[in-house]
């Protein structure tokens, strides 16, 4: 499912609008990726709770040339599903 499919789901589902609907998944991502970016977590309960992992400075290497390469620190956005929807998916 893309994001036209989800945003007529959703409008058929709930008797709003499609923009009205666009408005709403927008800010809901852009709240979700505003505070991922803070440090923060969100917890959905029922659903799932996303949050950042931090990746600790690694050595590496280049496929193309074998040559080691230091990899930086990073932080990566991850979603763990829920119990409730665990268990509506088996």
């Amino acid at each position: 499912m893309n994001k036209n499919e989800l945003v007529a789901c959703l409008a058929e589902k709930t008797s709003l609008k499609k923009t009205e609907v666009e408005k709403v998944l927008k800010a809901f991502t852009e709240t979700v990726t505003e505070e991922l970016k803070k440090g923060e977590k969100i917890q959905l309960v029922g659903f799932g709770t996303f949050e950042t992992a931090e990746r600790g400075a690694r050595e590496g290497r280049n496929p193309r040339t074998g040559a080691t390469m230091k990899i930086a620190a990073s932080k990566a956005p991850k979603f763990k599903a829920g119990k409730a929807l665990k268990d509506a998916v088996n």
